[in-house]
């Protein structure tokens, strides 16, 4: 079939399925795209022609699209994509960071985005970064270190061997991240004699793997051994769809369950062996259980320094890891003893081998957990003098949304009171990206979530730090008529790293939102009406400064069809507290303050007692 490369792109985009557990789903809903020279033409054209079944959405920000495919992505359990499309230049670059947050989230992101031209007659083109040591260098080059697979279409058969490596790695469990295949805009529009088979329906089987017996018999051993194991679940929980197999595991051998935030929400927040969030932005109860653990069961995680705190959580000095992840780079993690198979059919496999096996573990983490509940309702019920308590608000969002309501967030301190506080009462429902903690995904995110799942409210938790950063695709949501709501806690600043500059002996700097005097940014806090922007885009705005008006807000909102923003007004540093935890930050070695010196020689201490790999 003679087709341009653009035109062959699309349709080859339009006939791939994935199967799980005998499941086919069409693997590719629709492109994102904000037209440009790049690509107007070329995929533009390709799309507008039609004879597809993709649905084009139109982004605000090239950005902030691609976060909302990642959180489509993510909601779909990495079974369905929306591709994202981009002109040359800087709308290219501006994808470069949902690529990372893809990457560091093993989140399957197709980017598209527009090159300069491969016959280079009309160079330099507009838009072009031009670079005197090579020519053959790109914009699309910085792309590189944030996909997992990379390519250019120099020619337009070069699409067909791309297209089965972005395929290959986007349905891969193991090695899925960004993919980027940048297409210079002449070869856009170049046509080829396809073959009919490259153009035809293809299946990607994502097949469970299958665990050894000689991994199966270790970890088995390691198990039997242990008298106090702890169990953490991570995404891959939620992507294999093993929670349950995990639950039924930890039951049977009386094992407590620490999570990560990809691994919040699908394992009953009151079960009895649940212990919550683990590390940094975790609970109480989960983090004293780290310390007395002495074998650590991680599956589906990457133990990152969050979930770990910075391996300095696990005090024991007898503890062993057991690491089951379909990542061979995750499993190996902090010398682990690896089980590089699917969590489902390994916890299956050595549950088989541990008969009579019961840990050791008594009332200690029941005592944990219970102590941690009353903590969750006295923050949850935190009224002050001087305003409104962000816990508060939280408890009040939490009481009031559907149990089946998806609630997000990703950077600031949200995500820490979400781990801890939040109370998940169905499956799929938890939706944060902390693995890049990517400040401007919120909203974007909204979208992703809510066009996955249009059936459900969709509430995003975002800071006014992060509102500034990027809320482009607000105006998408209205496009498309995707009902989100946008819960925005306003405390005039960045109150998370605040935080982290005072509890590190700093004084307070260049992290409030206050006007500048002679002396600096050190003078009164600027107040914004968010709301009257919401109301700009024709969303519907509630401004809520105590929790009378936000139980009529969020009452109200229920009724509503069009996006929702609450400007909730939070007191400054009402957030929740770290618990028993720890993170690594590199501390000033030479200060003349003396809580700088002081927290730089607790950092001593603290790696004294971590882990070194």
């Amino acid at each position: 079939m003679k087709l341009t490369m653009a035109q062959a792109l699309v349709k080859f985009l339009d006939n791939q399925y994935v199967s799980f557990d005998g499941k086919e789903t069409k693997f590719v809903k629709g492109i994102f795209g904000i037209f440009g020279h790049g690509c107007v033409v070329g995929i533009g054209q390709a799309l507008e022609q039609g004879g597809h079944s993709l649905t084009y959405y139109q982004g605000h920000n090239e950005q902030g699209m691609a976060h909302a495919a990642i959180a489509f992505a993510k909601q779909k359990k990495r079974r369905e994509i929306i591709a994202c499309t981009s002109s040359i230049g800087p709308g290219a670059l501006n994808m470069v960071t949902a690529c990372g947050t893809a990457t560091a989230n093993r989140i399957p992101l197709l980017v598209l985005p527009g090159d300069t031209f491969a016959c280079r007659q009309p160079d330099p083109v507009l838009q072009q970064i031009e670079q005197p040591t090579s020519v053959a260098i790109t914009a699309n080059d910085a792309f590189k270190p944030v996909c997992k697979y990379w390519d250019r279409i120099n020619r337009p058969e070069q699409l067909m061997t791309a297209c089965i490596n972005a395929m290959r790695v986007l349905t891969d469990p193991a090695d899925t991240g960004a993919v980027c295949i940048a297409m210079p805009q002449d070869v856009e529009a170049e046509a080829f004699d396809y073959p009919d088979h490259f153009l035809q329906k293809r299946v990607w089987y994502m097949d469970r793997r299958i665990p050894s017996e000689r991994e199966t018999d270790a970890a088995a051993e390691m198990i039997r051994n242990a008298k106090k194991p702890m169990m953490i679940v991570g995404g891959g929980v939620t992507y294999s769809e093993s929670y349950k197999t995990a639950l039924a595991f930890a039951e049977k051998f009386n094992i407590p369950i620490g999570e990560t935030q990809a691994g919040k929400g699908q394992i009953p927040w009151n079960h009895p062996l649940n212990m919550g969030g683990c590390g940094v932005t975790g609970t109480g109860s989960a983090n004293a259980i780290a310390k007395q653990t002495d074998l650590v069961i991680a599956v589906g995680t990457r133990l990152t320094d969050f979930t770990t705190c910075s391996k300095w959580g696990f005090q024991n000095p007898n503890v062993k890891m057991l690491s089951i992840n379909v990542c061979t780079f995750d499993a190996f993690k902090m010398d682990s003893v690896a089980v590089v198979a699917d969590a489902k059919e390994s916890l299956e496999r050595i549950s088989a081998k541990l008969d009579g096996y019961k840990s050791a573990w008594t009332d200690e983490y029941k005592k944990a957990q219970a102590d941690f509940f009353k903590e969750i309702d006295r923050c949850y019920s935190v009224k002050l003098e001087n305003g409104f308590s962000q816990t508060r608000a939280l408890g009040i969002i939490n009481e009031c949304v559907a149990d089946d309501a998806i609630a997000l967030a990703s950077a600031g301190s949200l995500p820490g009171c979400m781990q801890r506080l939040w109370k998940s009462k169905s499956e799929y429902t938890y939706h944060v990206e902390y693995g890049f903690s990517c400040m401007g995904y919120e909203i974007c995110g909204a979208l992703g979530a809510k066009l996955a799942c249009p059936d459900k409210e969709v509430y995003t938790m975002v800071g006014d730090g992060s509102f500034l950063m990027l809320h482009s695709e607000l105006y998408t949501a209205l496009q498309e008529k995707a009902k989100i709501n946008v819960m925005l806690f306003d405390n005039s600043g960045w109150g998370c790293i605040e935080n982290l500059q005072n509890n590190q002996g700093t004084e307070t700097y260049g992290t409030r939102f206050t006007r500048r005097t002679e002396t600096g940014l050190d003078g009164e806090v600027i107040i914004t009406d968010f709301s009257k922007i919401a109301e700009g885009y024709g969303c519907k705005a509630y401004r809520v400064t105590n929790e009378e008006e936000l139980y009529a807000a969020l009452e109200d909102s229920k009724t509503q069809t069009v996006p929702c923003l609450f400007d909730i007004k939070v007191a400054h540093k009402s957030m929740s507290d770290g618990y028993d935890s720890w993170w690594r930050v590199g501390v000033a070695e030479v200060s003349e303050s003396k809580t700088v010196q002081k927290a730089y020689e607790d950092m001593k201490e603290n790696i004294a007692k971590a882990r070194l790999y």
